[in-house]
């Protein structure tokens, strides 16, 4: 069995083929993907070469951690989930290339246990799910923010669960105008608010001069919860210093956050509609990445898997 995928030759090499899957075992599904985000986080450290080495880093590889589509196929010991809609965080499925992390295919195999059922009236948003659940992580483990830092696709759920989980709203900065639009909290030019007292700060924009923007704007004994992933940060000590200021990373999301995430959409609570902004065929991923990357007006792109 063979699938087309997404694949990265090289920084910024770009190739759209077929690669052979390697077989299913007893516990494994095979995944038919609809659609599959872009990240302009992780991948795009991937695609500019600066993805800092770590265990199964290497070219080529098949990026992508936000799929959603239909189980197809399974082992022996999970043909009962034939049928099922499922987010699929990622594979490792592939006979030529790394599966770093693999999800950007028409067809993936993965264990049964990693195929997240979820429902499919949310359609393309369903892809929204690994951010959702890593915005829920960043408040998990730092609380409720009384600032973000960037109103991105992460900056922009890590409010609304804020608001959806019953806090106060967090007021969020953000340079481009074209991204201040909100749903129930304010978003505002960082020139425009002059508070230096802030308890909770979380970034969300995974600028590498944050820490020294945040800093200056922390209470004293004020904490940051860095939930973007970073090459490397640096920042100046005295003033970090003289507020004794704290620093939190958040971490991948686990099973606890995706169950809560989920239950929040399923009750209503959180809402995923009006944040993907670009979508293209996936015939088309060899501009859609560097959109992706560099055009301000992409929040977020999803490419369409259906016609391939």
């Amino acid at each position: 069995m063979d699938a087309v995928a997404v694949i990265l030759e090289a920084p910024e090499r770009l190739a759209l083929r077929a690669l052979a899957l390697t077989a299913m075992a007893p516990a494994d599904v095979c995944v038919e993907i609809d659609w599959s985000g872009i990240s302009s986080g992780t991948e795009k450290l991937l695609w500019t070469g600066r993805m800092p080495d770590f265990p199964g880093m290497g070219y080529p590889l098949v990026p992508g951690y936000e799929s959603v589509g239909r189980i197809v196929d399974a082992g022996v010991g999970a043909r009962g989930r034939i049928g099922e809609w499922v987010f699929v965080p990622g594979a490792n499925c592939y006979e030529q290339a790394r599966g770093l992390f693999g999800g950007t295919a028409r067809r993936v195999v993965l264990p049964a246990a990693r195929a997240i059922p979820i429902r499919e009236s949310l359609g393309a948003d369903g892809i929204l799910l690994a951010l959702a659940a890593t915005a829920h992580h960043a408040i998990a483990v730092g609380g409720v923010p009384e600032l973000v830092i960037g109103h991105g696709i992460l900056g922009s759920l890590i409010a609304r669960i804020a608001v959806a989980c019953g806090g106060d709203a967090p007021l969020v900065w953000e340079t481009n105008p074209q991204r201040r639009a909100a749903l129930g909290y304010d978003v505002v030019d960082p020139t425009d608010d002059s508070r230096r007292d802030y308890a909770s700060i979380c970034d969300a924009s995974g600028a590498t001069d944050v820490l020294d923007l945040a800093i200056g704007r922390l209470a004293k004994g004020g904490e940051i919860v860095l939930a973007g992933f970073y090459d490397r940060l640096s920042f100046a000590f005295p003033a970090a210093f003289m507020r004794e200021a704290k620093l939190r990373i958040a971490a991948e999301f686990t099973s606890a956050d995706i169950a809560a995430t989920l239950a929040l959409i399923d009750t209503g609570l959180l809402e995923l509609d009006g944040l993907i902004s670009h979508a293209r065929p996936a015939s088309q991923a060899l501009d859609a990445y560097p959109q992706a990357f560099t055009d301000p007006e992409c929040r977020k792109m999803v490419l369409d898997w259906r016609a391939i």
